[in-house]
C-alpha cells in the first residue's frame, strides 16, 4: 500500500476549509513558518480511500477477539458513545460556572459514589488521566498522609510479579522500592514479606488478584502485618474486573484504590488511550485528595476546592469526563450485576484455562480468576518454538495475540484475558487456534517461525527496527534521515 504522499499529485483538491469569519491573527516572524506546510494533495474519493483502507488494517475488539492479558480489552457498548454525545455533555466548556454545569457536575458525583461503593471506601477522586496516574497521584496521598503525622517512611513494598507501571511510579514520588517474592502457590511470600516490613514501610502495592490471575490466599493475613507496623496498603486496581460485587478491596484492608475505568467499565482504549485512572481512599486520606472533587449541597452540586491539606491538582480540570460518562453508562446498565459481570468473566477465564491446560505449560496450577498465565517453556524446549512465534502465528487465525512475556517470573508466558463479553463460540475458536498452534509447533515448527503469513507485513525483524527507526517520508528535495 502506498503513502498518501505517493498518492499525492499536484493541484488535486477534496475540499477547502471554511472561511471563519474573523481575522486571522498575527504570527511574529520569529514563529512564522519560511514556507507552507508540506501535504498531500489528492481528490475526495482517494482521500476517503486511503484512510478507509487504513482503517481495514487496524485491529480492535470491534473486529475480533482480542484477548489481551492485563489489559481487559472488552467490547465497549455503543449506548456509551450516544451517551457522550450528548450536545450538554460534548459541547460543555471545561471552564463553564457550576450552576451552567449541574448535569455533568451530578454524573461525576454519582459515579464517585458508585465506585466508592464497589470497592468499598469513602471518598474518591476522577482526576487521574489513566491507572499509572493514579499509582502516582495515590503514592503521593500516602506520602502526605505521613508527613502530617510528622513520620519518615521511605519504603513501598511490591511483589515482583507487579505491573510495570508499579516500580516506576514508586521511584517518581520519591520512595524506595523493596521486593517481595511470589511462592510456589502464586501468592505473595509472606515469609519473605514479614522481614522487609518495619518502621521505614510507607506501604504495600499489590495487584488482586496478581498478574498471574491468581487471587491472595493470604491477604488479610498481609494486610495485618503493614497495619500492625502502621503502613497502607495500595491496591492497584488493573484486576478489579474480577471481583466486582464479590469482594471489595477496602474489606480486604486496602486504604487506596485505584481503578481503570478504561479496563473495567469498557471506555476503548485501544492504541494507549484515553482512560481514566480515579483513585479512592479511606476516610483518614480524604483531607488529602486532590482538588477539586464533587461535593453536594442537597440539590446542587459544586467543584470543591476548600482542602487545606489538598496534594493539589494532578491534571486539569476535573478529570477525563467523556471516559466518566461511559463508564458511568456502563455501571448503570450492568446496575446490581456487576456481580454477574465479575463472575461471567472468571468463567471465561476458567473455562479457556481447562480447554489449554494439557497443550501449555501452566507456573501455577489453580483455578484462576479473570485472566490466566500459560507458558510456551516446554515447545521452546523441544521444538525451538516460543510464545513470540505463537502470539505471530494466532494472527493467522484471526485474533490478536494475548500479552507476552509478562509476568517477568514466568519463561515464555502468554497472557490471556478473554473478560465476560465473549461467547463460548468465540472462545471455542481461540482454544482450537492455541492448540492447532501447539500441534504445529511438532508438525511444522517453520511455518511459526515465519508467522504471520495472512497480514500485510510478515515477521518483521524487531530488533533492527527499534534502532533503524524511520519516522518521516523522504521527499526527493528532502532525503530521508536515518
Amino acid at each position: 500500500m502506498k503513502l498518501i504522499y505517493e498518492k499525492s499529485r499536484a493541484g488535486r483538491r477534496a475540499g477547502r476549509v471554511p472561511d471563519p469569519g474573523v481575522q486571522a491573527a498575527e504570527v511574529p516572524a520569529e514563529l512564522a513558518r519560511s514556507q507552507p506546510p508540506r501535504l498531500p494533495e489528492l481528490a475526495e474519493p482517494e482521500l476517503v480511500r486511503h484512510y478507509t483502507e487504513l482503517s481495514t488494517r487496524t485491529f480492535g475488539i470491534d473486529t475480533g477477539f482480542y484477548p489481551l492479558g492485563s489489559c481487559t480489552m472488552k467490547y465497549n457498548p455503543r449506548i456509551n458513545e450516544r451517551a457522550v454525545g450528548l450536545p450538554g455533555f460534548a459541547d460543555l466548556h471545561p471552564h463553564q460556572e457550576d450552576e451552567g454545569a449541574q448535569g455533568a457536575l451530578e454524573l461525576m458525583w454519582r459515579l464517585q459514589e458508585m465506585l466508592a461503593e464497589v470497592v468499598g471506601l469513602d471518598a474518591v477522586t476522577l482526576q487521574p488521566a489513566a491507572g499509572s496516574q493514579g499509582e502516582l497521584t495515590g503514592l503521593t496521598l500516602m506520602r502526605a498522609y505521613f508527613a502530617d503525622r510528622g513520620e519518615d517512611r521511605t519504603e513501598v513494598v511490591i511483589p515482583d510479579t507487579a505491573h510495570g507501571t508499579n516500580p516506576a511510579s514508586v521511584a517518581m514520588a520519591g520512595y524506595t522500592l523493596v521486593r517481595v517474592q511470589t511462592d510456589m502457590r502464586g501468592n505473595v511470600d509472606v515469609d519473605d514479606l514479614r522481614g522487609k516490613v518495619g518502621e521505614h514501610t510507607a506501604g504495600l502495592m499489590l495487584t488482586n488478584p496478581s498478574t498471574l490471575g491468581l487471587f491472595e490466599e493470604r491477604i488479610a493475613e498481609i494486610a495485618d502485618i503493614f497495619h500492625s507496623a502502621g503502613a497502607l496498603l495500595y491496591y492497584d486496581g488493573a484486576n478489579l474486573n474480577a471481583v466486582c460485587g464479590i469482594s471489595r478491596p477496602g474489606d480486604m484492608g486496602f486504604d487506596i484504590v485505584h481503578y481503570n475505568l478504561h479496563k473495567t467499565f469498557s471506555q476503548p482504549h485501544g492504541g494507549g488511550g484515553p482512560g481514566g485512572g480515579p483513585v479512592a481512599v479511606r476516610r483518614e486520606l480524604e483531607p488529602f485528595l486532590p482538588v477539586p472533587t464533587v461535593a453536594r449541597d442537597g440539590d446542587a452540586f459544586r467543584l470543591d476546592y476548600d482542602r487545606p491539606k489538598t496534594i493539589g491538582k494532578v491534571r486539569g480540570f476535573g478529570g477525563p469526563f467523556g471516559v466518566f460518562v461511559r463508564a458511568y453508562a456502563f455501571m448503570r446498565m450492568w446496575g446490581p450485576g456487576l456481580r454477574d459481570m465479575s463472575e461471567a468473566a472468571v468463567l471465561n477465564a476458567n473455562y479457556v484455562l481447562a480447554r489449554l491446560r494439557d497443550a501449555y505449560d501452566l507456573p501455577v496450577d489453580r483455578h484462576c480468576m479473570h485472566e490466566f498465565v500459560v507458558s510456551a517453556r516446554h515447545l521452546k524446549r523441544e521444538h525451538g518454538i516460543t510464545a513470540l512465534d505463537v502470539a505471530k502465528r494466532l494472527m493467522d487465525h484471526g485474533f490478536h495475540p494475548p500479552t507476552i512475556y509478562f509476568p517477568l517470573i514466568v519463561p515464555e508466558a502468554l497472557m490471556i484475558e478473554p473478560t465476560e463479553t465473549e461467547t463460548r463460540e468465540t472462545l471455542d475458536a481461540f482454544c482450537e487456534a492455541m492448540l492447532a498452534i501447539a500441534q504445529e509447533a511438532a508438525d511444522d515448527p517453520q511455518t511459526l517461525k515465519d508467522a504471520p503469513h495472512t497480514r500485510p507485513v510478515s515477521r518483521l525483524d524487531e530488533a533492527a527496527a527499534a534502532k533503524r527507526l524511520l519516522v518521516r517520508y523522504g521527499f526527493e528535495d528532502h532525503p530521508t534521515s536515518e
